[in-house]
């Protein structure tokens, strides 16, 4: 399994990139070829200040050894070796009017001293950050990621939404970081997360075909936003106002992320960890956006999630 799913996301990779320096069209991903010096390494690929694109990168890592102290506490287990992989996705638009994404898709196993598989999971999903709210623009979004999910059982979209919102809170800000869209965790081939008989005899491949039909609706979720909203005209006010809810975003990279954390704690390449983190960014004291503004319908949006289709 962890072979395949790296060849897909190795795949996907290409993919992605490929569709997104098209949507761009004046500039290319730059790529760096790193190894982790206790096992495994990765391809990052980081796109920066092009037409469209300020600033994204397009990650897959696999990376392998044994379990740091710290994780064998989270997962309340001693001592063992781990494999994880997975492709990792952030991208920063220049314009204020096109929202930010982030998705990403990643597989783990756990051995025992035997070398055998003893925990195996899937995990991932993609969300959506706006500065400007077009609500069709979250219908799509929300659709797109429905449709993948319809795909393999009707509980899913639901599920998995609701847990999108509740994890990309901003606790401390006591707001969204966006509009949302999937996430979902630990997805074992025993799960019984579920009242549903469907949902308890998931195998590790039904699992791979649903985690594959959610990466390869991204290009589908989210270049039709871009190219509806790359070309509209903005202003100054546009663009701090894009900066400043910016650094939410980095509140909550900082703070509350799964991903970074791991990365921060497994001696993960730096680079890669903070390349989900924007160029320009402003902290403006007790902020708050005019009555009645388009800033502040977005805020409104932001303090208690909607269900978008």
């Amino acid at each position: 399994m962890k072979n395949k799913f790296y060849q897909y996301i190795q795949n996907l990779q290409d993919r992605i990139c490929k569709g997104l320096e098209e949507t761009d069209g004046s500039t290319k991903f730059r790529e760096d070829i790193w190894e982790r010096p206790e096992g495994g390494g990765g391809r990052t690929r980081v796109i920066e200040n092009g037409a469209v694109f300020e600033k994204g990168g397009v990650n897959i890592s696999a990376v392998h050894g044994k379990l740091p102290d710290s994780m064998q506490k989270l997962f309340n287990v001693g001592e063992a070796d781990f494999f994880a992989c997975g492709l990792s996705l952030v991208l920063h638009p220049k314009s204020p009017m096109v929202p930010t994404v982030h998705a990403n898709w990643r597989y783990f196993e756990m051995y025992d001293d035997k070398g055998n598989v003893i925990q195996q999971w899937f995990g991932g999903g993609q969300d959506l950050t706006p500065y400007y709210l077009f609500e069709e623009d979250a219908t799509h979004f929300h659709q797109t990621c429905k449709t993948a999910c319809d795909k393999h059982n009707s509980e899913f979209y639901p599920k998995y939404k609701k847990q999108c919102d509740t994890y990309f809170w901003n606790a401390h800000r006591n707001e969204a970081r966006g509009i949302g869209g999937l996430f979902f965790d630990y997805c074992k081939a025993t799960d019984d997360s579920s009242d549903s008989e469907q949902a308890k005899q998931i195998s590790m491949e039904n699992w791979f075909n649903f985690v594959t039909e959610v990466g390869n609706s991204f290009l589908e979720a989210y270049v039709p936003i871009v190219e509806k909203r790359k070309n509209l005209l903005y202003s100054d006010a546009n663009r701090t106002w894009q900066e400043i809810r910016r650094g939410r975003y980095v509140e909550f990279n900082l703070v509350h992320d799964k991903g970074t954390l791991f990365g921060l704690k497994t001696n993960g390449r730096i680079e890669s960890i903070l390349m989900s983190l924007p160029p320009h960014v402003q902290w403006v004291y007790d902020h708050h956006p005019e009555k009645g503004s388009e800033e502040e319908k977005l805020i409104k949006v932001l303090e208690k999630p909607i269900d978008w289709v």
